[in-house]
């Protein structure tokens, strides 16, 4: 590698730092400074939303270094506060808020090489923060026992980044969100000191790195439950009413004796998006897509008899990676579906009161006919079935979209904007945890884990980055 490389200006980032002397302190761990590259890695799918899209498009790493253990993690956080230079780790980068966006620059902490499972056990796997989903279960399921939940990019995701930046997906009906307790059992992290430290967070505690978007130290190994690896028949139902597909989609969630992993309503026209399944979308109807255990789809029918729903669509599920499967229509997968036929639209991301969800969605439909496009997952929160609302958006003007966010809120539908960078502006309802906040102070005390995503953190020593 060569000086001129080493000294090669990065056009779009602001910051400049002392890369040659971090890359002297890291020795032989694999590094790159390839315009290509750093571009690359350094977005996920922020464009998602127009708003973030003007916003990030220029943020770029000055370099990305891939350690292959947790030793190696250690070496670069010890370079990086040496240096003053912000560290932001990358999973797959498959979120929707520039979680893994480096806003100041600096190291782009790519994880992908540290991929190990540690141990299985009977409802347990510890694995490396780098491992893909989709090859944990593949693991696993030999064994009879799979994740209890994913999001819709689990052939993507990693589950480092899972459980830094998302909050649930298929599975969260039966078993919750991820900061619901006991969803996850431990988080080995580094700290960015003078001397890093590695971390054992066990129970409870580890929650201070759950949906932290990587500011609360560097995820290197999760120890996660793991739920009985069942038979799954992929179901779709067409309504009339969309009204009526979430009645239904309530019925099954509460119905405690029927075995389910997904149920999600969704609006016409959002169906004639799904190439693959369009053929079992009837023209102008709502339908509801559900993953139901095999052992249960007797039952499941049984209850659809009481509705208006026709079952267009029955079959074992298939997680194959040559194949789209039906979950890849669900959670915000429905949106980058839309998204690939019209590109002027974005989303939203709210949560219905338990006790109206029904009342809550025909106020908004009646309202925003046309502009808002409903699509509901079914989830438990708190011991309470609720559900998770994806709505897709005609999108018009910023101004616009804070009037749309406006009247969700006061039919008491809370937001999860997905149009901000920061934790307390967006997916966490406008603030951070105590503990989190404490916790950040204590592992990252000149703020230099994802600098920008965490706006409550202010560094207590002098010289830290702002």
């Amino acid at each position: 590698m060569s000086d001129a490389t080493l000294s090669m200006p990065n056009t779009l980032a602001a910051a400049c730092y002392p890369i040659k002397a971090l890359l002297a302190d890291i020795g032989d761990i694999a590094t790159s400074l390839d315009p290509a590259d750093l571009r690359r890695k350094s977005r996920d799918y922020y464009w998602y939303s127009p708003i973030l899209a003007a916003r990030l498009r220029d943020k770029v790493a000055d370099i990305i270094i891939t350690p292959r253990d947790e030793a190696d993690v250690v070496r670069v956080a010890a370079a990086c506060y040496r240096h003053r230079i912000p560290l932001t780790v990358r999973g797959g980068a498959t979120g929707n808020y520039g979680q893994c966006v480096p806003l100041e620059g600096g190291v782009l902490l790519d994880m992908s090489a540290m991929n190990r499972i540690e141990w299985q056990t009977p409802g347990i796997v510890r694995v490396e923060a780098g491992a893909k989903l989709f090859d944990i279960d593949a693991q696993t399921r030999p064994l009879g026992w799979e994740l209890r939940m994913h999001p819709s990019t689990k052939r993507m995701a990693q589950i480092g980044g899972f459980v830094a930046g998302g909050s649930g997906g298929i599975g969260s009906v039966t078993f919750g969100g991820m900061r619901e307790p006991g969803n996850i059992l431990a988080a080995r992290i580094v700290t960015v000191e003078e001397t890093p430290r590695v971390i054992e967070l066990r129970g409870d505690a580890a929650q201070k790195i759950s949906r932290a978007y990587g500011t609360t130290g560097i995820i290197t190994v999760l120890e996660m439950p793991l739920a009985p690896a069942l038979p799954w028949i992929d179901v779709i139902v067409a309504f009339d009413d969309f009204a009526e597909s979430i009645r239904f989609g309530r019925a099954i969630a509460m119905a405690d004796g029927v075995v389910k992993k997904l149920l999600a309503p969704i609006e016409w026209p959002l169906p004639q998006n799904f190439a693959s399944l369009r053929q079992y979308c009837p023209d102008g109807k709502a339908v509801l897509l559900g993953m139901i255990g095999s052992m249960s789809i007797e039952s499941f029918e049984t209850l659809l008899d009481s509705f208006g729903g026709t079952l267009t669509y029955k079959a074992p599920s298939e997680d194959v990676l040559t194949k789209a499967p039906l979950y890849e229509h669900s959670w915000n997968h429905c949106t980058l579906q839309t998204f690939k036929v019209d590109r002027s639209i974005t989303y939203l991301q709210v949560l219905y009161p338990h006790n109206r969800i029904v009342e809550a969605a025909a106020e908004i439909g009646a309202r925003f006919e046309g502009e808002v496009m409903q699509h509901l997952e079914f989830i438990r929160i708190n011991g309470l079935m609720t559900a998770s609302g994806l709505p897709v958006i005609r999108y018009s003007t910023p101004e616009r979209l804070d009037e749309i966010m406006a009247a969700y809120e006061a039919l008491g539908i809370m937001i999860a904007n997905p149009h901000v960078v920061t934790l307390e502006d967006g997916s966490r309802y406008k603030r951070v945890d105590a503990d989190q906040l404490s916790f950040k102070h204590e592992v990252d005390p000149l703020g230099l884990l994802n600098p920008g995503k965490m706006r409550s953190f202010v560094p207590r020593l002098p010289g830290a980055q702002q």
